[in-house]
């Protein structure tokens, strides 16, 4: 699987080191025993059914941002061909965390290569973001304190590397407050099938209900990268 690569912003200054940690791969944190909304939530996450495209594996989940952290990596696939890619953390402090307003923070990820017609685009940024709230509202999901970055880079190529075409790429940095239910726990499969529509939107794939008025498209992107 091509892994996110990167440091994720927390939404409330930390950052993530992608440090190993014992245990089960995806489960990070210095908290002792999970408290039974986390352990729910995680088995959720684990449980969700998404879209046949889309890889999903446990990943090192940080260790510093949150007592407890569970973390996920995906890649959209196209037969050997590999679209986009991203990582989802889910955060937890059962105190309660001040900038999250929430006990529960998920922490996003998402990247992907873009025709450079397409980066040069204006609106590019604010569709990107759209993506992601356009996603989250329509799964019907309550979320708070949503904060990120949408970057767009380009790389271009000299000396024996020239052959090389330019290539550009698209990076959506995001966290957001789920909403607690039952027990205070989040409808993490839910948030996470959302997550998986906006990594599907940016791999270029048509929405998984045709005619969803909430998708909003650009120019036609890169065609697939080898895996």
């Amino acid at each position: 699987m091509a892994a996110a690569q990167g440091r994720l912003s927390d939404g409330a200054g930390g950052m993530d080191e992608r440090k190993e940690t014992g245990g089960d791969p995806g489960q990070g944190g210095a908290g002792g025993a999970p408290p039974l909304s986390f352990r729910a939530a995680v088995e959720a996450l684990r449980c969700a059914r998404l879209r046949p495209q889309i890889e999903v594996d446990p990943a090192p989940a940080p260790k510093r941002l949150a007592p407890y952290a569970y973390a996920l990596e995906a890649t959209v696939v196209d037969g050997e061909q590999d679209l986009a890619d991203g990582r989802l953390v889910l955060l937890h402090d059962p105190a309660g965390h001040d900038a999250w307003r929430g006990a529960f923070r998920l922490v996003t990820l998402v990247r992907a290569e873009l025709e450079p017609e397409m980066a040069a685009d204006p609106l590019l940024p604010d569709v990107c973001w759209s993506w992601l709230t356009g996603a989250l509202t329509a799964r019907g999901l309550t979320y708070g304190e949503p904060s990120g970055t949408v970057t767009r880079a380009s790389s271009h190529y000299f000396g024996g590397l020239s052959e090389r075409p330019a290539a550009s790429q698209i990076e959506i940095r995001a966290s957001w407050t789920p909403r607690e239910g039952l027990g205070g726990v989040p409808d993490a499969a839910v948030h996470l099938v959302a997550w998986s529509d906006l990594l599907a939107q940016v791999a270029g794939l048509p929405p998984a209900v045709p005619g969803d008025a909430s998708v909003v498209t650009l120019p036609q992107r890169r065609g697939p990268r080898s895996r």
